[in-house]
């Protein structure tokens, strides 16, 4: 037996989220402790540990609605790389989003997206994350804090489907924060390295400018944030802040030829973790 074929498999529980956030943070990705336990709560997370017990892949399905789910925290230990085993999670991944009736979505980094496109994914849209600092500043009277009701509202015609669990959890978390602006909807929170700003709800630029404005100016340290295609106003308005390009994503489905929702409105992710 190989040693890929000795490892055991297994879904995720409570007793391994401190290892997942290991092999998370060990890889320089922001999730938290709180973002793992999400998918044990609404979703599923499932592992391969080696004969000592260690965690060294994971991957993890979130249904959203009845249609569809997303597919992320597909990680490998760099020791056990070029093994197959990244393909071995997604199948599983797969099976189960495709044996509820779901569509399968994910954000893809450009060397995943080659990986998926040969398990069937197409490219329905690209993002680049994008990075910066907090720069205190006075407050905008015309952004206020959001009502959940009414975020969850313009996320669901935005993202294709009700995330009342996702972002409830995110605004119940110590430093989260929704704000609104003109019918345009921010989401704040804090992640393992940066503050993540995402999902950005808006109709036009001017008020989500405004938006990405106040939460800059309300945040010390770094940030990461998402930004989505075709809002090019706003990578203009993030480069003079001072923020930069870190690296792009692709939005790929398998099971349907195209996005959920109102895409056109949705001009950050919630992270490619949560789409």
């Amino acid at each position: 037996m190989g040693a890929t074929e000795a490892l055991r498999q297994a879904s995720l529980d409570e007793v391994d989220i401190a290892a997942s956030l290991a092999l998370s943070a060990a890889v320089g990705w922001n999730q938290t402790a709180e973002d793992w336990r999400i998918f044990l709560a609404a979703g599923n997370a499932i592992g391969l540990f080696d004969a000592g017990d260690r965690l060294v892949a994971t991957a993890a399905t979130l249904p959203y609605g009845a249609d569809f789910g997303w597919i992320s925290m597909v990680i490998v230990a760099p020791a056990w790389r070029r093994q197959g085993l990244a393909q071995r999670l997604m199948r599983e991944c797969i099976a189960r989003l495709e044996g509820a009736g779901r569509a399968a979505l994910l954000d893809a980094t450009p060397a995943g997206a080659a990986v998926y496109a040969g398990l069937g994914f197409a490219a329905l849209t690209e993002m680049e994350r994008w990075e910066g600092e907090g720069v205190r500043g006075a407050a905008d009277p015309r952004v206020g804090t959001a009502d959940l009701d009414a975020l969850v509202a313009a996320d669901a015609a935005a993202f294709g489907t009700d995330r009342r669990f996702l972002l409830g959890d995110f605004l119940a978390r110590d430093g989260g924060a929704a704000l609104t602006c003109d019918d345009a909807y921010l989401v704040m929170r804090r992640g393992l390295r940066a503050t993540q700003l995402g999902p950005l709800i808006a109709r036009s630029p001017a008020p989500a400018e405004r938006l990405l404005a106040a939460a800059i100016g309300m945040t010390t340290g770094p940030i990461f944030l998402d930004l989505f295609a075709g809002w090019s106003r706003l990578g203009a308005f993030l480069a003079a802040k001072g923020f930069r390009r870190q690296r792009p994503f692709r939005r790929m489905a398998l099971g349907r030829s195209d996005l959920p929702g109102d895409a056109a409105r949705l001009a950050l992710a919630a992270g490619p973790e949560f789409g």
